[in-house]
């Protein structure tokens, strides 16, 4: 039975989340978190495994999280909260739900902040030959743990800037790019269609790569529905976010992957070498847009981490307000869940550590287990949308100022692309693992879950 208890009712008078986060925060969080460290870093692996395909497999899966997000999008303007979809999935499935999808994400994030202060390390270390990685990595990890412990407005700043830069950096790249291709930027000869000649060079095998590949690159936009319940306006901001996915999907994921693939042959070792934006850069022979484009990777390897050591600390504190978690992750102090910051931002460093300490066997075994979370976050996002939205028209019209597009058909449409997708993934050998793994780690929560929520009920 889906829960009826209050959700996020604090656990002390006084023990609540400030809202420090002002429009003009959320809405560069919504525009530059579409543009993700996965865009940057891990898009060549898909554009070597799918050539010129790769923009059909970005717009198929990104057309499935223009779905997922309009879903999530009506969900947190009525009920704006923390927790986001863990807390939905316990209004509408049940406190099990929630759990599951709480503490996996979480899990997810934490893991995703090592990856990342991994990434930007070794940026900063081939600038820096010498330097240990993981001095870099103790550096970032303080600067943004130290971030988010102070008032939730330096998150905000931090994630407005580097969002800015971000945005504009893509847009000068798809500018020239698009000149380039015309055949009107200086010193440059346009290459016409001439690398989109095979569109399917590794076969379908390879379009079934690249949209797994694309899938996990769109991970990380359900932060600005967190974001939005710090935020002045929590329903404005959501709606606002959710109504430009479609545009900014389109323009950022799907318009750069169409200017690679133009520009560069798909088969270049620089495309997985060098990463696909700077080997975009370096065909126009502009001086020094190679680098540049290197720190524009790196801030957005930093900007995930912030964002991610954020996210974790939210959605920990919105479980444990709900009942889901050690009592200790949910003090606030100065409208900041502090406990909750220090734990995600440990177990991110946990994850450096293991990955010098352990790369072949427990920190593999860590990514596995998070492989296909967001498959699974996915799902009880459409589920949750499923039952809330006949709830709220039945009791509070209202609270519907976002709809999903032809309900419940396309929810459901959005839901047999997942299932597809994870069909996909169980016939990949390195993704097959994931998927297991995965599986594994939801089942056990679940169980753990359902067993917390029979005790509750017994009490």
């Amino acid at each position: 039975m889906p829960s009826t208890t209050p959700v996020e009712a604090p656990l002390e008078p006084g023990a609540s989340l400030s809202h420090g986060l002002k429009q003009r925060h959320l809405s560069m969080i919504a525009l530059g978190g579409v543009i993700g460290a996965g865009l940057f870093v891990g898009s060549g692996a898909g554009i070597a495994a799918a050539g010129p395909s790769i923009v059909l497999a970005y717009t198929l899966s990104g057309l499935l999280v223009m779905l997922v997000m309009r879903m999530l999008g009506e969900m947190s303007a009525a009920y704006p909260s923390s927790g986001s979809f863990s807390a939905h999935a316990e209004r509408a499935i049940g406190p099990w739900a929630g759990f599951t999808a709480g503490w996996s994400f979480w899990v997810l994030l934490c893991t995703a902040v090592g990856l990342e202060g991994i990434g930007a390390a070794k940026i900063v270390t081939g600038w820096l030959p010498g330097t240990p990685e993981w001095a870099w990595v103790a550096l970032f990890m303080l600067v943004f743990c130290a971030t988010n412990l102070a008032a939730v407005k330096n998150f905000g700043e931090f994630e407005f800037w580097f969002a800015a830069l971000k945005v504009g950096a893509i847009s000068l790249f798809l500018v020239l790019g698009v000149l380039a291709i015309a055949g009107v930027l200086p010193g440059t000869d346009s290459p016409g269609a001439s690398h989109l000649t095979d569109l399917l060079p590794n076969g379908s095998e390879g379009l079934v790569i690249g949209i797994l590949a694309s899938v996990f690159a769109y991970g990380g936009l359900e932060t600005v529905t967190i974001a939005a319940a710090e935020s002045e306006n929590p329903v404005k901001g959501v709606a606002s976010a959710v109504r430009t996915a479609m545009w900014r999907i389109a323009l950022f994921y799907i318009g750069s992957m169409a200017v690679i693939v133009t520009l560069v042959p798909w088969d270049s070792e620089a495309v997985t070498k060098k990463g696909p934006y700077v080997a975009a850069l370096d065909s126009l022979g502009i001086p020094g847009a190679g680098q540049l484009m290197n720190v524009v990777v790196l801030v957005a390897l930093l900007s995930a981490m912030n964002a991610n050591i954020y996210g974790s600390s939210r959605i920990a504190y919105s479980l444990v307000q709900r009942g889901q978690g050690p009592k200790a992750l949910g003090r606030v102090s100065g409208g900041v869940p502090r406990v909750a910051v220090l734990a995600s931002s440990v177990f991110g460093f946990v994850c450096v550590v293991l990955s010098y300490w352990r790369p072949n066997d427990v920190f593999s075994w860590l990514l596995n287990m998070i492989g296909a979370v967001i498959l699974v976050v996915w799902i009880f996002i459409a589920v949750s949308q499923l039952r809330l939205r006949r709830q709220l028209e039945r009791e509070a019209p209202e609270k519907l100022t976002v709809r999903m597009w032809a309900f419940p058909v396309l929810t459901w449409v959005a839901l047999a692309g997942m299932a597809g997708i994870f069909v996909l993934m169980a016939r990949e050998a390195d993704t097959r693992v994931q998927l297991y793994s995965t599986g594994v780690m939801t089942l056990v929560l679940a169980a753990v879950g359902y067993a917390w929520q029979r005790r509750r009920a017994a009490r």
